[in-house]
């Protein structure tokens, strides 16, 4: 019998290493008692039949469970029968599934009338044998096919996981040899999975998984088209995807080491979780359910085990990049911690957590709310003597600042010899600045002033330094870019020739990062100031380029060596309106960051950029943020009397129109996060972890955030490289772009003949028109057609590789100078067209791969031009947000398509006339968002379009991006 290589053949594969077999036994046998737990046999195969929709349960072993640990409560609710004693008890059942959710009835059981229910046994503790014996009585079934739904009887899914006749997970299978990839199970769970059935409702399954041979991803909240599946992968060279598996599938990992019934158990008991958070500003309640990232169990649980076997006196470097969820990783480890337990007793008496994050002292809370009283477990110490009290209360974990650190370890080594401690040091986000950091400089040296470049991490080394290590104490260090001071003090030292070197004990590095999307490249559009004039400066030879009025400044400020801050602040400010919010970057919320050397040159720039402002009739200003008190030209001034506001709430003000800059000096350059912040313009000299932690500032993702923009007017691009190298390499992209390449690649396009320029204007047109797509594909066919027979296998790689590359110059000059309409033309046919081809020739729909975002994006040629300017013409022109009354009469579509026309009719005229092409390239997820989705092809959004065309004329010309109907990048399809 050949390998099965289907679908169906991973299926069996995985249930044959959960449960030992892949069918039922003969005669039935699904009650069959659970034999103990060894090796992966130890699942039991559930059976379809025995699900109950209506009830969302398992009948069959959830009666056996009962019955061999309760036995009175199977005559209780007569478990045996259909009556309606049995109703009550499961509909009691679902009701507190429903509104507690399946973890926390797994864990607490639930009341029926007289009556208390066990429905789960944790993990026993080491010894306790009766504890053992009950969990051996759990039963952790898996069911194959399992059709979920009352309606949609023909729906099934793969494989589902029960507890005790509890659904916990659910699966959808594909596999790479019969052409589909995990992104195809995740499209299958927002279109097929419909979140009103009661399996999928919030809370009634921990986890739904998208597995195939080569990765995993995961959803804790099933949402349609918005579900946000987060990869579950180990990670390979640094970088996203799972490790080649010499002894199976790259997958296997799964079911072999995260889904054994031990480690689910504890997965239940110390990880999963649903949280409660209010919004401060609108006041609601949001429920969260959590469940861990690979890298994040996979840390945790490796501190454990180290802990346990090495007891106190430790010191741990873990490297975690932004976007790895640090706090969740450091709430879970130090809850964990506080109950670790080896031969000897308890590992720590307290746990210690210094931080200036309010965000992890509510985490910290949240997650111990699940296991015991916060207020009897955790406290903040304030003073030198709360440390004293707190243990003297029985407090277990006591959160503290980075100032009272030095006064913690002190009472430590001083008077709390006997006891033993744990000590997470969350270094990555430190104190933004300012008094903090002058208050710990005060404490360590006595004096008030200190190296301005000193950073908090600084000074937590040499707290380190000056106290010896106390053998009662183990330090776990969380850091995203550490020093070499960092990395010798808390590093696990390993030899290299003669030479000792020191790395992270774990590390989930910024490379895997942005190659899961939770960050963004910001080096993808780095950009030195020679390097832009360098751009610019075609405006004189090329008549596809706009002159601008800002190319005059930048030519005066390169050639002339005029380095005034008001040159540079117009340069900046003209950017920003006519590259940035012209092009609706983040939805029309993007905000830029003005990064300066000192206190007055950040003051200089406030004002320079304040004037100018008014002068070009903006709606927008700007805010200052320095440390202290400054003497400016003879008087004091501070963040406060400049901004009008206190100093503490410039974070909150940020984000509320009319403030779009935000100039700093040594302010707001570590541990600031603002996923609005979209463009960098930096007059200050960095290097090393400085230019690294700077410039991520732009790293973090949002819904609508596809790239960022460095202007640096100081710094070269080596420089910034090899700041960079330690943590990941990259491509900048500034260094070696030739503007005329573009030309090159459309000259080498257009050689092949796939498509002609009537096609070419032909498409745009009716794209633009709002052209179901049964007028667009007889062009597209067409031009599939003359590539298939036209070209041989040689031709179309190169085709396709050009296609690439092309998109790719495209979307990175087009940052910076704007084409006129004949390119734009040009990149909608290719990607179209690319889209198109790569379909034909899976034989299938265009499908996502593993790095295609969850956001839909506007397009980048022409028609993205237009669609770019019909959102600034609901706000009015691109200078003013005020809003257009629509005139009388006319329906959106109407405006709309009269507004194409008038632009159209503008670009030819006058050369593009201040509008520029939008530029859209990667893809980033938000993990603190609801949920993305997989953007779509061109042909499936149209096909969409003519299913509902009640909806297909107000978003063809009116309405901005959605979402759920948004574009796949094509450039990453033609990679695959």
């Amino acid at each position: 019998m050949k390998t099965d290589t289907s679908e169906k053949g991973l299926e069996a594969l995985i249930v044959a290493g959960m449960t030992g077999r892949t069918s039922a036994p003969s005669g039935g046998g699904f009650s069959e008692e659970p034999e103990p737990f060894v090796g992966l046999h130890n699942w039991l195969l559930g059976n379809p039949k025995d699900y109950d929709r209506a009830w969302t349960v398992d009948l069959v072993q959830l009666r056996a469970f009962v019955g061999s640990t309760q036995r009175p409560l199977v005559e209780a609710f007569d478990l045996d029968n259909d009556s309606p004693a049995r109703q009550k008890f499961l509909a009691r059942l679902q009701g507190e599934i429903g509104k507690r959710g399946v973890i926390d009835v797994l864990r607490h059981g639930a009341k029926h009338g007289a009556h208390d229910v066990d429905l789960f046994y944790g993990t026993p503790s080491p010894g306790n044998a009766k504890a053992a014996e009950r969990f051996a009585l759990n039963r952790f079934s898996v069911t194959r096919q399992l059709r979920y739904s009352r309606d949609d009887t023909a729906h099934a899914l793969d494989l589902a996981l029960f507890i005790n006749g509890l659904p916990i997970a659910t699966f959808e299978l594909k596999n790479s040899l019969t052409k589909q990839t995990v992104e195809d199970a995740v499209e299958q769970y927002k279109r097929d999975r419909d979140p009103r059935e009661k399996l999928f409702e919030f809370g009634r399954c921990i986890v739904h998984l998208a597995v195939d041979d080569a990765q995993v991803k995961f959803c804790t909240q099933l949402k349609g088209k918005a579900s946000w599946f987060l990869p579950f992968n180990k990670g390979w060279n640094d970088g996203a995807g799972n490790p080649p598996n010499p002894t199976g599938i790259k997958t296997d990992y799964l079911w072999k080491d995260i889904l054994t019934p031990l480690s689910l158990t504890d997965i239940i008991e110390n990880y999963a979780q649903i949280v409660e958070r209010k919004d401060p500003k609108t006041n609601r309640t949001k429920r969260d359910q959590l469940f861990p990232r690979f890298h994040q169990l996979d840390v945790v649980r490796k501190l454990l085990a180290d802990a346990k076997a090495k007891g106190a006196g430790r010191r741990v470097l873990i490297q975690h990049s932004a976007g790895s969820g640090k706090s969740n990783s450091i709430a879970w480890l130090a809850h964990q911690l506080v109950r670790l337990a080896n031969g000897g007793g308890q590992v720590f008496d307290s746990v210690v957590v210094v931080t200036d994050r309010r965000i992890l002292d509510q985490q910290i809370r949240d997650t111990i709310k699940q296991f015991a009283q916060v207020g009897a477990t955790v406290g903040h110490a304030e003073h030198s003597g709360d440390l004293r009290r707190f243990i003297a209360d029985g407090k277990k974990i006591i959160i503290t600042t980075v100032q009272k650190f030095p006064f913690i370890l002190d009472d430590i080594g001083a008077q709390h010899k006997d006891r033993r401690f744990a000590i997470l040091i969350d270094e990555a986000h430190s104190s933004q600045g300012g008094k903090a950091a002058a208050a710990l400089n005060a404490a360590l040296t006595g004096a008030e002033d200190g190296n301005e470049d000193e950073t908090v991490e600084d000074k937590i080394n040499a707290i380190m330094e000056q106290r010896k290590m106390l053998p009662n104490a183990s330090y776990f260090a969380f850091t995203a870019t550490p020093k070499n001071k960092t990395l010798e003090i808390f590093g696990e030292p390993f030899p290299e020739g003669d030479v000792v070197k020191h790395r992270p004990f774990h590390s989930y590095t910024m490379k895997q990062a942005i190659q899961e999307g939770f960050i963004l490249d910001v080096l993808r559009y780095y950009t030195p100031v020679n390097s832009y004039y360098r751009l610019v400066k075609t405006v004189d030879e090329d008549p596809e380029f706009d002159t601008k009025r800002a190319t005059r400044k930048l030519r005066r400020y390169v050639e002339s060596n005029d380095h005034a801050i008001r040159l540079k602040a117009e340069i900046m400010v003209d950017h920003f309106h006519e590259q940035v919010l012209a092009l609706n970057k983040i939805g029309g919320q993007a905000r830029a960051m003005v990064v300066t050397s000192g206190i007055e040159r950040a003051i200089q720039y406030y004002q320079a950029v304040s004037a100018y402002l008014v002068e070009r009739k903006s709606p927008y200003r700007a805010i200052v943020a320095f440390s202290g008190e400054h003497e400016f030209c003879g008087v004091k001034v501070s963040e406060a009397s400049l901004n009008g506001f206190p100093s503490k709430d410039i974070v909150d003000q940020i984000e509320t129109d009319p403030y779009r800059f935000l100039i700093c000096a040594d302010k707001f350059q570590t541990g600031y996060d603002q996923p609005l912040l979209h463009s960098m313009y930096v007059d200050k000299a960095l290097s090393g972890i400085k230019a690294v932690q700077t410039l991520s500032r732009l790293n973090r993702a949002h819904p609508q955030k596809y790239d960022t923009f460095v202007l640096d007017f100081m710094n070269d691009t080596e420089t910034i490289r090899a700041s960079f190298d330690k943590f990941y390499r990259t491509t900048i992209l500034s260094d070696e772009t030739d503007p005329n390449r573009l030309h090159d690649l459309k000259a080498t396009l257009d050689g092949y003949q796939v498509y002609d320029p009537a096609q070419i204007d032909q498409l745009v047109g009716l794209y633009l028109s709002g052209a179901d797509r049964d007028q667009l594909d007889p062009i597209l066919d067409a031009c599939v057609t003359t590539y298939n027979d036209s070209l041989d296998e040689d031709g179309q790689v190169d085709f396709k590789g050009k296609a690439k590359a092309f998109a790719r110059t495209y979307a990175f000059i087009s940052a910076i100078l704007p084409y006129t309409t004949g390119m734009g033309k040009a990149l909608d046919l290719i990607e179209l067209l690319a889209a198109k081809a790569a379909g034909a020739a899976r034989g299938r729909p265009l499908q996502g791969n593993s790095r295609s975002h969850r956001y839909g994006q506007l397009p980048r040629g022409e028609a993205g031009r237009a669609k770019s300017a019909i959102v600034r013409s609901r706000r009015g022109n691109r200078s003013h947000p005020s809003r257009r009354r629509r005139p009388q009469g006319r329906t959106p579509t109407q405006s709309a398509v009269k507004y194409h026309s008038k632009l159209q009719r503008s670009l030819r005229q006058h050369h593009m006339g201040g509008h520029r092409s939008y530029s859209s390239p990667d893809r980033h997820r938000d993990p603190r968002q609801g949920c993305g989705q997989r953007g779509l092809s061109e042909r499936e959004v149209k096909l969409r379009q003519t299913e509902r065309p009640d909806r297909t004329r107000q978003s063809a010309g009116w309405r901005n991006h959605r979402a759920d109907e948004g574009r796949h990048r094509t450039v990453q399809a033609v990679q695959r």
